[in-house]
């Protein structure tokens, strides 16, 4: 018997619109438990989206897409980003709306926010772009979001999607002022996702403004890179199936909440609360949140929580719930505690426990202690790969090879490059986004 499983009841609030929802699944790390003994485990909230079965019906897009122009983009850079956006408007259907913005030191309206019914007039608003001047980012995205809001839709995915190769260096340029601009445009709909570069651009500053409005971030390292992820990120844009998802967790007295793994969540006594902004077609995205339980005895059942969804289905137009709980069971058997063990759950934890190893890791890195990064990212390495194989990881074994790459790319003719990796990497394990760069 697996305790951790649970009917999933599914109502729709409103509208009695038939469609699909999304598919919810709560599980426990650990179903089975130590007896008399007060311990750690997790919850894992999975949230997979629905496959639309006519790509034709699919959630129509608002996109703005902001280039940098500055003299550092010229040359190739320039000419890869423009293939890049150009192929990514081909995407695009007769019920999509986009604009193009360029910015160096001001910032014009290429193609003001429009409907994607003439691609080649907006195609050829790519190709006049000339890279010359500074870098007025702050600005640029800030713009890109104003041509959004003439459109602005909560049936629509409204995403602003910005690429950049240097430093921010007119207007606001810090990773919390920009972490600002990132919240307060989440709050009106429209998210942020950040592509960076080439190693001039500062990728403390590109992610934060991506994680603040609940956008993608991903790192290029080369130009030929930029179409692989203009790709990548108009497939994630065009596949939406669910919006203004809340998931709400009641732990039952007696169970404490201790954290949530990866992402921001608000905890307050027995209640946590976690928003994701959006979910895409056949894509999971869980929220994992660690517990502490009290002792009980052998053969006790004890239930842990209830968990609350809410969300915007794109397809029926309406706000559905989802409800699900959770127990576990305590025994004196370790044998029987081990065996009783959720992989698939136990992957998660392991892979989002070591993304957060990694990052301090960096932080030891940037204060000068090279030997205590490489140490500690070593370890981790050995913590992956242990666990991806008692575990059968492929994805596990694939993070330990990366730490191991970090580890042996610290110095300082190699760490500028390295560092926009790490940040990527742990931006992607914290939001679950499948499309690696590394």
């Amino acid at each position: 018997m697996r305790v951790a499983s649970a009917l999933t009841v599914a109502v729709l609030i409103g509208s009695a619109v038939e469609g699909r929802q999304v598919k919810l699944d709560v599980a426990m790390a650990n179903p089975y438990l130590v007896a008399d003994k007060k311990q750690v485990t997790y919850m894992k909230i999975g949230l997979t989206g629905f496959e639309f079965e006519d790509v034709a019906k699919r959630t129509p897009v608002n996109i703005a897409i902001v280039l940098d122009r500055s003299s550092s983009m010229s040359g190739e850079k320039m000419e890869k980003a423009k293939q890049a956006a150009i192929m990514a408007v081909d995407r695009l259907g007769e019920d999509d709306i986009v604009s193009v913005i360029a910015y160096n030191h001001g910032v014009s309206v290429l193609v003001p926010a429009t409907k994607a019914t003439h691609r080649g007039n907006i195609q050829d608003g790519i190709r006049k772009l000339r890279a010359t001047g500074t870098t007025a980012l702050f600005a640029g995205v800030s713009k890109g979001a104003a041509e959004i809001r003439k459109f602005l839709d909560r049936n629509r995915v409204n995403r602003v999607i910005l690429l950049s190769d240097g430093l921010a260096n007119v207007g606001p340029q810090t990773p919390g002022e920009l972490g600002e601009l990132g919240s307060a445009l989440i709050k009106q709909g429209i998210s942020v996702s950040t592509i960076g570069l080439g190693d001039g651009y500062n990728e403390d500053l590109m992610a934060e403004l991506a994680l603040r409005s609940d956008g993608n971030h991903a790192f290029a390292q080369t130009p030929a890179q930029l179409a692989k992820i203009f790709n990548y990120e108009f497939g994630d844009v065009l596949s939406v199936v669910a919006q203004e998802v809340v998931v709400t967790i009641d732990c039952e007295p007696g169970i404490r909440p201790v954290r949530v793994l990866g992402r921001k969540a608000d905890i307050s006594g027995q209640r946590v609360v976690a928003t994701l902004n959006q979910l895409y077609s056949r894509q999971e995205k869980f929220v994992l949140l660690e517990v502490e339980t009290p002792p009980r005895p052998h053969n006790d059942v004890l239930d842990i929580g209830k968990v609350e969804i809410t969300y915007a289905n794109m397809e029926t137009k309406t706000t559905d719930e989802l409800t699900s709980a959770v127990a576990v069971r305590f025994t004196k058997s370790e044998e029987e505690v081990a065996l009783q063990v959720d992989r698939l759950v136990m992957v998660s934890c392991v892979g989002l426990i070591a993304a957060d190893r990694n990052k301090r890791a960096l932080a030891l890195r940037d204060q000068g202690d090279v030997e205590a990064a490489r140490r500690m990212l070593i370890s981790n390495g050995e913590y992956l790969s242990v666990n991806a194989s008692s575990l059968e990881s492929p994805d596990l074994d694939q993070q330990a090879g990366w730490n191991n790459d970090d580890a042996i790319n610290l110095d300082a003719g190699k760490w500028k490059i390295q560092r926009k990796k790490m940040r990527a990497y742990q931006y992607e394990m914290d939001n679950q986004l499948m499309n690696s760069s590394r």
